[in-house]
């Protein structure tokens, strides 16, 4: 990449898992639907203010991805913002394609739960 590291006073807001890690929700950002989880170390958060691409962390492969890399289905930051605790990342994204590896557009549109009424 460019050789600089997060921004220290954004690397001193993040509560990191034991992993170093925090959860990053992508959204679309003119219609606020939420397409998928996944996660950041510092570096990709770096990478993704740096280059406007959404990149994380893979858990299972240990490596960098960037979303849209190899299926086409690029997610385009529009904007980045901490929650309050500092603990997980919003990612407000122009998603080309499916935001799922399963091809869906997002990945909360298929298993939806059952809630009882009353």
């Amino acid at each position: 990449m460019d050789g600089m590291s997060l921004d220290s006073k954004i690397a001193a807001r993040l509560k990191r898992n034991p992993e170093g890690l925090v959860p990053a929700i992508a959204q679309q950002f003119d219609t606020g639907e939420v397409l998928m989880l996944a996660w950041m170390n510092d570096e990709a958060l770096h990478r993704t203010l740096t280059t406007g691409r959404a990149t994380y962390w893979s858990r299972s492969r240990g490596e960098f991805w960037v979303k849209g890399d190899t299926s086409g289905h690029v997610q385009h930051v529009k904007a980045v913002a901490l929650d309050c605790d500092g603990d997980t990342v919003l990612v407000k994204v122009d998603q080309v394609g499916a935001a799922c590896h399963t091809g869906d557009r997002t990945c909360f549109d298929a298993d939806q739960l059952q809630i009882p009424l009353g």
